[in-house]
């Protein structure tokens, strides 16, 4: 099932789908990680996004 973009609200945005290819392509892009490194960062972390912000900066600045 695809995801309804018009029925959206404030917890989509704090979430990163790592069912939806888009928002893990889009993540992986703005980081410049590959996809699979941000599916292992959701892996590890969950799928909140300020931590994923974060734990991404920290592998990008390596």
């Amino acid at each position: 099932m695809t995801d309804d973009k018009i029925k959206t609200d404030f917890r989509e945005r704090d979430r990163v789908s790592s069912d939806e290819e888009y928002e893990v392509a889009y993540f992986a892009r703005k980081f410049q990680l590959t996809i699979p490194e941000v599916r292992e960062l959701i892996k590890r972390h969950g799928n909140d996004r300020p931590t994923l912000e974060r734990e991404a900066k920290a592998i990008a600045s390596r």
